[in-house]
Formats: C-alpha cells, structure tokens, sequence
C-alpha cells in the first residue's frame, strides 16, 4: 500500500502550481515518476511540441531529485520519442502532433478556395463545441486569461489595428480551446490554428480591413468570453455557432464581390477597346 507521503507527493499540489512547472517528487521509482509527470503535462498541453524544458539544474531542483536521476527520466523519454536533447544545449518537447495535412494537399487547398467552406464548416463544429466545453469547465484561471485577451482585443480595436486584432483573435480561440479541458480538442485544434496562421484557407487580417465588420468581431468575441465566464454552456456554443456563421458569411460575400468587380473591369475593357459602329479602326 501506498503510504500517504508518496500519495502526496504523486498528486496534485494545486496550492503550489503557481511556483513551480512540476511538483517535487520523494519515491523509490523516482525516474518513473519524472516521465509520468513529464507525460501526463505533454497530455494535457501544458508542454507543447518545440516547447523548451528548465535547464537540468532547475528541472532538478523542482522534482526535488539528483541530476543523475534526471537524465535516466530524460533518456527514457528521449527514446520514446517524446523529447530529443539538441546539440545546440537544451531539451525539448519533440512533434507529436504532425500537420493535419501534408504541405503539398495545404498547398492543394490554397490554390483551390472552394474547399474554404469545408474547412470552416468544420472549424464552426470545434469551435462550438469548445464553447460549450469552456462554459462547463473553466477555472479562473482560464477565465482570467479570457478576459485579459478581450481587454487587449478592445484596446487593439481603439487602436484601429487590425494586424493585433487578427493576431489576437487566434490567441482567443486557442484559450477557449484550452479552456474545454480536453486534451484531444488541444492537440487538434493546435493543427487546425496551425493552418490558419499559415493562411492556407484565408488571410483573417482581411476580416478585420472590411469595411464594417471590425466592431461586430470583437462584439461576437465578447458574446463567446462572457458566456463562458458566466458559465453558460448553451449560450456560449450559440455564439461561436453565430461568430464562424458571419465569417463565412463575409468571406462569401468578399468572393462574391471579387467576381463581381473581375466581370466589371472586362466590360470596361471591352468598353475601351472597341470601336463604335459604322466607325473601323485604322
């Protein structure tokens, strides 16, 4: 049996989480337990892929083991390829999450926009369903974080620049996302902002430079955050539903506008180019 020492320490130590990255470990398997805890973080998503570990020292010190006893915990994750020791000094958490698409279908994709309303189609369902999630189980922590990146969104849009806007936007989703709790949501919605920063679908800053529609983003970015702060499951996956309803909306209409404004400058082209009747040109 487990003495309450080892069940102590094995734990969760939420009065220290603060401080520290990891929790002080005090057992007969120790190196067991560092790749437990290592593992359990990479899991949950507090560790992310490039995400770089404390220095050998510190990580010592925090499991509060020998430096020896460290390495046999790293060497264990290094070969189950969950972390790889650089050359250039310093251990890292490896890729575990490849790209949701190889780069030549990415590239596919961005030269044929149609299939930009699949991928919204199903980043409307995540981002639903994230909402609701958040809703239910959002610590203040995670809420804390919510508000103070509504904060700077409102500040970025007094600003009137909507590069931040943009940039913050993600930051948003990717905190509401994490906010859910759930650790295959995390790691998939990491892939899915992956190809939106890489603007494989659309360039969001076009969202926020179209006429009109700066002040409802952040207005439909406020319904999200306030609805998981207040811990409203329903109402928070109503307004994600509502906000990638407009973006779709906006992007159609943008494409819409593009055709238009092509046919127009062929006319007008036409227009210049051709003579009037019963006059040839030399």
């Amino acid at each position: 049996m487990t003495d309450d020492k080892d069940t102590a320490n094995q734990g969760i130590d939420n009065q220290n989480a603060e401080n520290v990255l990891f929790e002080p470990i005090d057992a007969d398997k120790v190196a067991d337990l560092v790749v437990d805890q290592i593992e359990r973080h990479i899991i949950s998503g507090i560790l992310s892929a490039e995400q770089k570990l404390p220095a050998e020292r510190e990580l010592a010190e925090q499991f509060n083991i020998s430096r020896p006893k460290l390495r046999e915990a790293l060497q264990v994750l290094e070969q189950r390829g969950l972390v790889e020791v650089r050359k250039s000094g310093g251990t890292f958490i490896s890729k575990l999450i490849m790209p949701s698409m190889a780069p030549a279908m990415a590239q596919l994709y961005s030269r044929h926009r149609e299939a930009i309303y699949d991928f919204l189609e199903y980043r409307s369902e995540q981002e639903s369903f994230a909402a609701h999630l958040a809703a239910q189980k959002a610590t203040s922590y995670d809420k804390n974080i919510i508000t103070d990146i509504i904060k700077k969104m409102e500040a970025a849009h007094e600003l009137k620049n909507p590069s931040l806007e943009a940039e913050l936007d993600i930051k948003l989703h990717h905190s509401i996302v994490e906010a859910a709790h759930n650790s295959v949501l995390v790691h998939m919605m990491r892939s899915t902002y992956g190809l939106i920063n890489q603007g494989v679908f659309y360039n969001r800053e076009f969202l926020y430079k179209k006429p009109g529609t700066r002040k409802k983003l952040l207005d439909q970015h406020r319904n999200i955050a306030y609805a998981i702060i207040d811990g409203t499951p329903e109402a928070a996956a109503a307004a994600a539903e509502a906000h990638m309803q407009f973006v779709m909306t906006s992007i159609h209409q943008e494409e819409n506008e593009e055709k238009r404004l092509y046919v127009a400058r062929k006319r007008s082209y036409i227009l210049k180019n051709t003579p009037p009747k019963g006059r040839k040109r030399n």
